[in-house]
Order: structure tokens, then sequence, then C-alpha cells
């Protein structure tokens, strides 16, 4: 269930949402003897993926989060989806597209008129009173399901880990970049995830640069703190400070098990 907290801090999407970062060599920063696994490794995606869904769902069950939809007051519009697709910022349009390209005639393509009008804006004009349901019953379909991992991966969780890669940071820095571009897209506002990183950069070098990696984490957090206080909806910032600050402390920079962390005051544990 979706905690009232989380309505009022959940991270929201900047309108503009760019897919394309620069892609680089894989650079080993924690093991003497192999190279860590990424985060798109299998397992550590599955953590990142309940790690986010922690803070955006207040729930470990990622996969429960398809049929999930609602309008959080935020200026988007409808939030829906394992990511938070926004009807107000355009990715949710990209996903129905993307779903009814796949499959034409599902419940959801009736809608994509209205998506188009309401893009950039907060109305459900064209939406009510059916889209909610509608998107419940096509959640229950595994080509629905697809069409979110697939946009999911393309736009954030890709994109994140292609640029901690080239950043020469580990598990947990590449999911510190996921995180961030979940909640604030990679628009060219002042608080988009490149805006972020370019801020991180100006105090710290990267492992790639020649950096210290908890050095350079350290300072990409105290960026993405800043970010978000620019914002009511995000001035709760524990995802950082009792989330991602906890595993950098313990310099667990590749995400191994057991993790014990807190959101909002919620206690969530990976054994």
């Amino acid at each position: 269930m979706h905690t009232p907290h989380i309505r009022t801090s959940r991270r929201t999407l900047l309108a503009l949402i760019g897919a394309s970062l620069v892609a680089g060599p894989i650079i080993a920063t924690q093991s003497a003897t192999a190279a860590p696994a990424g985060l798109d490794d299998p397992a550590k995606k599955e953590i990142a993926m309940k790690l986010v869904s922690s803070a955006e769902n207040s729930s470990l069950d990622w996969k429960a989060q398809y049929r999930y939809i609602e309008d959080i007051g935020d200026g988007r519009g409808y939030t829906a989806g394992i990511i938070g697709f926004c009807s107000g910022t355009g990715d949710m349009l990209d996903l129905v597209e993307l779903y009814t390209q796949r499959k034409p005639g599902n419940v959801l393509a009736k809608y994509l008129p209205a998506l188009r009008e309401v893009n950039g804006s907060d109305s459900h004009e064209g939406l009510d009173p059916g889209f909610q349901g509608d998107w419940h019953r096509a959640a229950q379909d595994s080509a629905f399901q697809q069409a979110q991992n697939d946009e999911r991966d393309r736009v954030y969780f890709n994109p994140a880990v292609r640029q901690g890669k080239a950043d020469g940071i580990g598990v947990l820095g590449q999911f510190t970049y996921y995180d961030a571009i979940v909640m604030h897209g990679d628009g060219g506002d002042s608080t988009s995830f490149s805006s972020i990183r370019r801020r991180a950069l100006a105090k710290a070098q990267p492992p790639s640069q020649g950096g210290d990696e908890v050095t350079y984490l350290n300072a990409f957090l105290d960026a993405r703190v800043w970010a978000m206080k620019q914002e009511e909806a995000h001035s709760d910032t524990s995802r950082v400070d009792t989330e991602q600050r906890v595993f950098l402390r313990k310099r667990n920079l590749n995400l191994d098990p057991p993790l014990d962390w807190k959101v909002y005051g919620d206690s969530y544990h990976i054994g």
C-alpha cells in the first residue's frame, strides 16, 4: 500500500527525459582478484528494484507495482507502474505506445489521443473515469509488464548503469545514479541527473579520472540532496540519508547482502 508520507514526498519526473548518456569501459574498483558484478547483473538488478520500490511504494515487492496508479498531487498527472510513469511527462505515453505497437487493440490503446493531449500537464481530460481501471486490467497482461520492464531499462536503468561504468564506480555507485535518474529524470533542469553529476564532478573526481570512489560518491550524494531540497515533494531525503549513505559508510560498494536500511522511517532488510 502507498502510505500518506510517500504521496507527499515521492520522487517526481521532469518533463524532458533523456536516455542517452556517455558509455564507457567497465573499471574494477572494489576487488583485487576479480571485477565486481555491475548493477546489470541479475541478482544486483533485483536488489536495485527492491531498493527503489521501498522508497517509491513502501514495499520490496516491486512486481506488485505493475498495476499501481494514482495521482499523487505533484503536478505530473497520473503516476503509475513499476517506475512511476507519468501522464504529464511523456514516459507514460511512450510506454502505452510501445505496448500498442506490440499488442494493437489493447485496453489502453484508446487512451493514446488523450495521453498526447495531457502530456506536459496534470490534466486527466480524456482519461477519466476509466483509465485507472483499464490500467489495472492491462497490468495482468505479461506483454504490458514486459513493456514496463523495457521502458524502465531504456530510459532509466541502462543509461544510469552505462554512465556509472564509464565513471568507474561499482554497483552501489551505479545504483545511486539509477535512483537519481528515477526521481529527477535527465532533462536540462538544474536538478536533473546530469546536473547533479556535474555538481559532483566540480567537487570530486570519479575513479575513471583517478579519484577515490567513496569521496566521489559522497560528493554525488551531497549534490543529490541539494537537488531534492529544491522541491517540496522531494524534501524528505531519507532515501539518501538512511539508505544509500548507510551502505556507503559501510563501504559496501558492491551492495552485498545482508542489507538493512530505512526510508521515511520504515525499516527494510534483504538477507
